[in-house]
Parts: C-alpha cells; sequence; structure tokens
C-alpha cells in the first residue's frame, strides 16, 4: 500500500507566498481585520455554522444507486460505500470523514482532501492527512495538481471537495470575522476590568506629581481597586484627588446591536439561518420553520451534490461512472417534524406512489404481509354496493 505510513512528512511553508497563519506568527497584518482560521474557529458563530453545515452532511444517509432502464436501485454492498458509511481506515470512521471533509471546505481554500489508498485497484482506505502533506496547485487551465512530499498524486487518486470560486466561507467573510474577534476581545477586557469603563483621578491645578510617584499611585490603585474581586472597596485619594468615570459613548451603548450584527453577517456568510447559529431574537414558530426549510434547500443541498460530485468522480471508475452514483437521502432533514413526516408519508400511500412496505421502510420498520401492493387505504377494492343480487337458497 502506498504511500508507506511509516514516513511521516513534514509541512513546509514559504515566506516567498505566505499564508494568514504564518503571517501572524510574525505579527504582520494586512492592516485589516481578517484573521487566520485558527482564530477564526474561536468565534463561537463560526464555530456553530462549521458544525450545522459539517455534521449535518455526514449524518444524512449516503448510498450508491444503480440505474436499471428508467429506474434506480439502491447498492448497498457497493465496495466504496463501505469506506463512507462504515470505517474510512482503521481509525477513521465514514461519519468522520465526510464531517471533516465538509469543515476542510468551509475552512481552507484548498478545500477538502483525502487520499485514496488502493489495493488491486480498488479503493481500500480513505485517509485525511496533516495540512501541508496532501496539496493542490492549479494550471492555468484550472487542472489540479495534486502533491504529497513533493511526489505527483494522481487525479483518481484524492477526493476533493471545493467551494464555490475556489475561496472557503470563512476567507469570503474574513473582515466579519475579523470584526467578531475584535468585539470578543473587547467584552474580554471590558469584563476583566470590573465590567465597566474606567476612569480618570483628577488633581487641582498647581499640584505637581513627578513620574515617580505617579507610577506608584497607578500601580497601587490598581492592585486595590481593579477587577471583579474589588468590586465595591472604598477609594481613598490625597491632594484634593478626585476620581472621575468615564460614561459610555454612543458607540459603546450600541455594543451589543453590534456584536449581534456581527452574528447575522456570518451567518450570511455561511447561508445558515440565525437562529441555527442561537440568535433567537427574531424567531417565531412560523419563520423558524420556513428558515429551516431553506437551510436544507440553498445551503446543506449545495454541499451535499459538491460531495456527490467528488465521491463519483474520485471513487467510481469510467465503466461505473454511468451505471452508478453516490447519492444523498434528504429525507431525513424532515424526521424532525413527526406530524409532517406522517402527513407526506399518508399522502403519498394514498396517492398509489408508495406501497405500505416502502413507507414502513423509510421509516426503518420490517416489511409486513400484504404491503407489497399499491392500493388506497381509503377506499375498498369492491364498491359498497355492486347491485349484485343475493345468492338463491336451496330448499331444505
Amino acid at each position: 500500500m502506498w504511500p508507506f505510513r511509516t514516513k511521516t512528512a513534514t509541512e513546509t511553508k514559504s515566506l516567498s507566498s505566505p499564508d494568514a497563519d504564518l503571517l501572524a506568527v510574525f505579527g504582520i497584518t494586512d492592516g485589516t481585520a481578517a484573521v487566520p482560521a485558527s482564530i477564526a474557529l474561536g468565534v463561537p458563530a463560526v464555530a456553530a455554522a462549521v458544525r450545522a453545515i459539517s455534521e449535518a452532511a455526514a449524518t444524512l444517509p449516503l448510498t450508491v444507486k444503480r440505474k436499471v432502464g428508467d429506474a434506480e436501485t439502491d447498492v448497498p454492498d457497493f465496495p466504496a460505500l463501505k469506506l463512507l458509511t462504515g470505517q474510512a481506515n482503521p481509525w477513521t470512521s465514514g461519519f468522520e470523514m465526510v464531517r471533516d471533509l465538509v469543515a476542510s471546505t468551509l475552512t481552507r481554500n484548498e478545500g477538502g482532501l483525502a487520499f485514496i489508498n488502493r489495493v488491486d485497484g480498488r479503493p481500500a482506505e480513505l485517509i485525511r492527512y496533516d495540512v501541508g502533506v496532501l496539496t493542490v496547485s492549479y494550471e492555468p487551465s484550472g487542472e489540479p495538481i495534486y502533491r504529497m512530499t513533493d511526489r505527483v498524486v494522481p487525479a483518481s487518486n484524492v477526493v476533493h471537495v471545493r467551494g464555490a470560486f475556489s475561496k472557503c466561507p470563512l476567507d469570503m467573510c474574513a473582515e466579519a470575522i475579523g470584526v467578531a474577534v475584535l468585539l470578543e476581545k473587547h467584552a474580554a477586557g471590558l469584563f476583566a476590568n470590573k465590567a465597566m469603563p474606567g476612569g480618570v483621578i483628577e488633581f487641582p491645578a498647581g499640584v505637581k506629581i513627578g513620574d515617580t510617584a505617579l507610577q506608584k499611585m497607578k500601580t497601587a490603585w490598581t492592585a486595590a481597586y481593579a477587577g471583579s474581586d474589588n468590586t465595591g472597596k472604598t477609594s481613598i485619594l490625597w491632594d484634593g484627588g478626585t476620581f472621575k468615570g468615564l460614561t459610555f459613548s454612543s458607540v459603546d451603548a450600541q455594543f451589543l446591536e453590534l456584536r449581534r450584527f456581527q452574528i447575522s453577517e456570518i451567518a450570511r456568510a455561511f447561508r445558515v439561518p440565525p437562529q441555527m447559529l442561537f440568535d433567537l431574537e427574531r424567531a417565531t414558530w412560523s419563520n423558524a420553520e420556513q428558515m429551516q426549510r431553506e437551510f436544507v434547500t440553498y445551503c446543506l443541498i449545495p454541499w451535499l451534490r459538491a460531495l456527490e460530485s467528488a465521491f463519483n468522480r474520485a471513487l467510481l471508475t469510467d465503466e461505473e461512472r454511468g451505471e452508478y452514483r453516490f447519492a444523498f437521502d434528504i429525507d431525513d432533514t424532515s424526521q424532525a417534524d413527526l406530524t409532517a413526516r406522517a402527513t407526506a408519508i399518508s399522502t403519498l400511500i394514498t396517492a398509489k406512489v408508495l406501497n405500505s412496505n416502502e413507507a414502513r421502510n423509510w421509516l426503518g420498520m420490517p416489511p409486513r404481509d400484504g404491503g407489497d401492493k399499491y392500493e388506497n387505504p381509503n377506499t375498498g377494492t369492491k364498491p359498497a354496493n355492486d347491485n349484485t343480487p343475493p345468492t338463491k337458497q336451496e330448499a331444505a
């Protein structure tokens, strides 16, 4: 099996083309509020958006469908499918593989990358390496070139999931996330200093205080009165000094509004409803359900299609690709609403689109005898009165 696992590759970075993380090590910024991914994921709204999308995609059932004539049938024993529904490798489950691929696509411009370890030409393992081990670059034509430890890897041996515009949502909303980080730091500093703005000590005109005395006074004042543990203590001033607290400015008064607006900005960037980031200020019973449907339609399904395309390209051969395809089942997104799910199943059975056993399989229940017939349970096969005369009884 190649590559040999005993050889560990070392991530290398070059100052000729540094990324945001490398610049952050040296304290270099481009003058904007943008932050590297390692810091951006520390913002609760960003972490919630990434988890909402990646974990939702990983929890949906994945199957392989085979086209037979005009119909498609499931192929649950397809060999490559086991890598995504069972074990991708001895230390990674299929759930973790799909989740991490989507999470990498949301947070890294190069997208989610996984190496396909083949045995006798068939996929045997899917392996995700640390950042910098498996890399991708592009030719002017847009053709990707994959490398592992400076060795070119065929594109057929790499599962690659990319975002739109060859940029991840984390990078496209870097400024909004940067502002959220700055607001987080401001809030932390504010509460670390007694959860109120500071003040100034004023002395009457003519009172001169030297630098040494000023430094000692500042040190003593901070030790005696700064911090939440010293709240309520009585301050003592001398030489006619008075303490004057600073009031909130108009910007400070709108601090909470600014933080709430950044949550909405991050939600827009990831196309996630604000209530899924636990911003419930404007959530109601009616719009919450509508936003949930929009999350599935406009956010989750495009990422699922990107995953399916990546799996079809890398895990299917040229001969299989026209006959087989990977497909996610989004029906499970309605499981939380039992009433709507029951109504939909009843309607489909009544319209003879599904039979009883197909509906039971949809619910994860075993089939029952006579459940393969397509019939409307609300009507019988024989009318109540078919005008048939009763059978004449013979005389005793």
